[in-house]
């Protein structure tokens, strides 16, 4: 049985909180492992993610905040730790996080999410299951590829679960990735992220920040249909579902959507894997 999971951002007003529970309720027919909600650059969304999670718990008790460590300090991340397993959360996605608009990492006593896992795991011993961030085509900001797995498997050796990969459009980097990691003993289970392509401009200027390589041939393709919605949807349908059929024959555990808040692209897509 394949793994499925779904991310969520936080909503700033209270109807876009209304759609986002909806939005879940639609997406339980596919009888998700958990889904999580994403955690602002710096804490930024900090109370506003906790709050999300606590009211989509509500709806499916395995709901995981996201938590980063860069522009906050030891005591207020272990302040969400321990309000997260006083309110019976299981699951945090531990991730470094992206640093704010002038800070620097000199300000955060934690600065990297290996030490994040460490800290969890220390306070907390087994309490929650620890998902941490993959980069099968590399962290825009590593040194090396085989540096950027070294930290991976460090991540792991600290107490992490299993990772989450940021998205991706080439099956192959993943393929590569899984062995590479196989070669250092790294043995944890990699879920490729997955994002539907919705809209070409928003996703080749968020790829672009992110470090997440479009292909040429796909790029090529969104551009000489990016002014058809209908068509872009449809296109990027096929593309996307035909990367997870390729995923999931290499012997990806499952998949983790990015839904961007909308159910309907996901459910498509699973609809079409018949998963």
């Amino acid at each position: 049985m394949k793994r499925i999971s779904f991310e969520f951002f936080p909503p700033k007003t209270d109807q876009g909180k209304e759609k986002l529970l909806a939005t879940q309720q639609k997406l339980l027919v596919k009888n998700p492992a958990f889904f999580s909600c994403t955690f602002g650059a710096g804490g930024s969304t900090r109370d506003n993610t906790r709050d999300t999670v606590n009211k989509l718990r509500e709806q499916h008790g395995d709901t995981a905040p996201h938590l980063s460590c860069i522009g906050q300090s030891r005591e207020e991340i272990l302040e969400l730790v321990n309000g997260y397993k006083e309110a019976g959360v299981q699951r945090i996605v531990a991730l470094r996080g992206d640093l704010p608009s002038g800070m620097g990492y000199a300000q955060s006593e934690i600065k990297y999410a290996d030490e994040l896992v460490q800290l969890i795991r220390q306070e907390t011993g087994d309490h929650f299951t620890l998902e941490v961030a993959a980069y099968p085509e590399m962290h825009p900001q590593a040194r090396s590829f085989e540096d950027d797995i070294a930290h991976f498997k460090r991540k792991v050796d600290a107490g992490a679960n299993s990772g989450l990969t940021q998205y991706f459009y080439n099956a192959d980097a993943y393929g590569y990735y899984m062995d590479a990691l196989q070669k250092i003993d790294c043995d944890a289970p990699v879920y490729p992220g997955i994002m539907p392509i919705l809209n070409v401009a928003n996703l080749l200027r968020f790829s672009n920040t992110c470090g997440a390589d479009v292909p040429r041939w796909l790029q090529s393709k969104l551009n000489d249909i990016k002014d058809d919605d209908a068509a872009v949807k449809a296109f990027g349908e096929e593309v996307v579902t035909r990367l997870c059929e390729r995923l999931l024959a290499m012997g990806a555990p499952g998949l983790h959507f990015y839904t961007m808040n909308q159910a309907g692209p996901n459910l498509r897509i699973l609809d079409n894997l018949g998963m």
